[in-house]
């Protein structure tokens, strides 16, 4: 049997026992939501046939239906071997879309809210020898609620930048075998001028005479090691380096680490994972990692596939997309109004790629307090999931905060917002918001449409001499931070196709489309007060046709327009 998706889903914190439950589930739409009065959990016998992880809007999940479901149920059996008993079985799913129940042998194990970030549920107690049957809920009413969604299009048919709908299992969804006292999490923090990398690992269990044993090498040969006892439920320690290899834009220098948990000298855990030794500062108007300032050359890039929707087909899929950007001279993206999945950043990890960690936050009621019920327990899941990755250099957990229904944004759900994220993480600079309406933030960004040449070049010398441009200036007030232009562009171009969307009026020929691309982004490049630009976008996605290349991640345009887009990325920017 093909198992799709079937590689592991967290190389950075990774396991031999481990089984991957992707592949044909049993499935059931529950239009009425009346699946659990009827107790559906109790007797699973659903008709349908779908692939997990794809989502049932997609084409490679064998269901392909796009309007409202409400909720949806899956179930399959899996089976468990005497020895796996042994200690935990623990069950993850990478992302359920939106509110989540699981029961095991027609028990509830457990409850997920939120369609972004991953979970997992210990099973140990529900599970017998032998087979066993699973069934997952999910009920995700989008026009309902408001809940946080990204992109997905409220309103029936996709329009602009709101594409098809995402609903229930989007991500791998596996199990995983671990001792009775295990290793459940680690934190790497990394510093490239002393040149050492502090892990902070939590033990699930019992942990008296424990010992914890890292080993760290860079091409097979030993870096630093170290043992020492188990300090309750969290442990920190940190490894010293000589003479670090340090990671950077395109200098993709990882190392591998090993986490054993030790007792009376018997290995009882074993996890291995890597980390990229990098340090990040914002100030005096740039971002700076291992103490240079850099250009952030991104692209937006929203991670949409046209068969597998919010995820990819592929797991070379994902490295291809940022291969394709590279090769136009971008060296990261903003993952968009979408938490992307683990083997993202694993692919950014290894090709030295800049990442933004992001949310999906539209369609949240930004103008309440009480959203944060709805974003924050999810956004800090996201952060603490996603925080050794080197590849990331920036949390941005909203974007565009527009008003909902006439309301002005709560100031204080945004303030909410950064503080928690710094609490969580105070190694990478926090964005409030990108583009509108900031409230405090870490580095200022706007986003800038305008198409006139002429005009842009005018405007961001005045940014140069220090007449800093806002989109906003009666919402939000520049306070001296790094400033950069985290979207701009997105010039449409879709010949002879009269339903397409984009910015601005489509270009004429697709050597209008180069002088526009050269000239925009050449008046960021120039600008001193500048530190990076965000172009929209990569690809195009569904009607929106303002892409590099096209939804099928085709080319669009001749090689001499990719070359005068790549050769334009490379300019050397003022501020370096």
């Amino acid at each position: 049997m093909i198992i799709p998706r079937a590689e592991h889903p967290r190389p950075q914190f990774e396991r031999e026992n481990w089984v991957n439950l992707n592949g044909e589930w049993n499935f059931a739409f529950d239009f009425s939501v009346s699946g659990k009065e009827r107790q559906w959990y109790l007797h699973p016998e659903f008709s349908q046939k779908i692939q997990v992880p794809f989502c049932p809007e997609s084409k490679l999940s064998g269901i392909g239906f796009t309007d409202f479901m409400n909720a949806v149920w899956y179930s399959r059996k899996f089976s468990i071997k005497k020895k796996q008993l042994d200690g935990r079985v623990l069950l993850h799913f990478g992302a359920v879309d939106y509110l989540c129940e699981v029961w095991i042998n027609g028990k509830s194990v457990g409850t997920h809210k939120g369609g972004y970030a991953s979970f997992s549920f210990d099973i140990t107690d529900f599970v017998a020898c032998g087979e066993n049957t699973i069934v997952v809920y999910a009920l995700d009413m989008p026009r309902e609620n408001p809940q946080p969604r990204g992109k997905q299009s409220a309103p029936f048919y996709s329009q602009g930048c709101f594409y098809t709908r995402t609903t229930g299992i989007w991500q791998t969804v596996w199990l995983e075998f671990v001792p009775k006292t295990y290793i459940q999490s680690v934190h790497l923090t990394t510093d490239s001028t002393n040149g050492t990398v502090t892990a902070r690992l939590r033990v699930a269990g019992e942990t008296m005479r424990y010992q914890l044993r890292l080993a760290a090498s860079f091409d097979e040969a030993e870096a630093a090691s170290c043992t020492v006892g188990v300090d309750g439920e969290y442990t920190t320690v940190q490894l010293r380096i000589e003479d670090p290899k340090l990671w950077n834009i395109g200098e993709p220098n990882l190392y591998t680490i090993t986490y054993e948990l030790v007792r009376d000298g018997q290995i009882l855990d074993s996890v291995k994972g890597y980390f990229g030794i990098r340090s990040l500062e914002w100030w005096d108007g740039a971002l700076r990692i291992n103490g240079r300032p850099v250009f952030q050359r991104l692209v937006l890039d929203q991670g949409f596939y046209p068969d597998g929707i919010c995820t990819a087909p592929t797991d070379d899929a994902l490295r291809r997309d940022i291969a394709l950007s590279m090769e136009l001279g971008f060296n990261g993206a903003r993952m968009h109004q979408k938490v992307f999945e683990e083997r993202y950043l694993y692919h950014a990890d290894r090709m030295g790629y800049l990442v933004w960690g992001e949310y999906g936050s539209w369609g949240m009621d930004v103008s309440s307090a009480g959203a944060i019920s709805d974003f924050l327990p999810e956004w800090l899941e996201v952060v603490d999931r996603d925080y050794s990755h080197p590849c990331i250099i920036t949390w941005c957990p909203f974007n565009e905060t527009w008003d909902y229904e006439g309301r002005q944004q709560d100031d204080g759900l945004l303030r909410v917002a950064y503080h928690a994220t710094k609490s969580a993480d105070s190694t990478r600079p926090v964005i409030d918001t990108s583009g509108s309406y900031h409230v405090i933030t870490d580095m200022y960004d706007i986003h800038d449409y305008e198409q006139d040449v002429s005009l842009y070049q005018k405007r961001y010398r005045a940014v140069a001499e220090g007449d800093y441009y806002d989109t906003h200036p009666k919402r939000q007030r520049y306070g001296g931070q790094p400033y950069l232009v985290s979207e701009y562009g997105g010039a449409w171009w879709a010949p002879g196709r009269q339903d397409g969307w984009g910015y601005g009026e489509q270009p004429k020929s697709e050597q209008e489309v180069a002088e526009r691309y050269e000239g925009l982004t050449t008046a960021l490049l120039e600008c001193k007060n500048v530190c990076g630009f965000c172009y929209t976008q990569l690809t195009d996605v569904e009607q929106e046709q303002n892409g590099l290349y096209t939804y099928g991640r085709e080319r669009k345009f001749s090689d001499e327009i990719y070359e005068i887009i790549r050769r334009t990325n490379l300019k050397k920017a003022a501020i370096e």
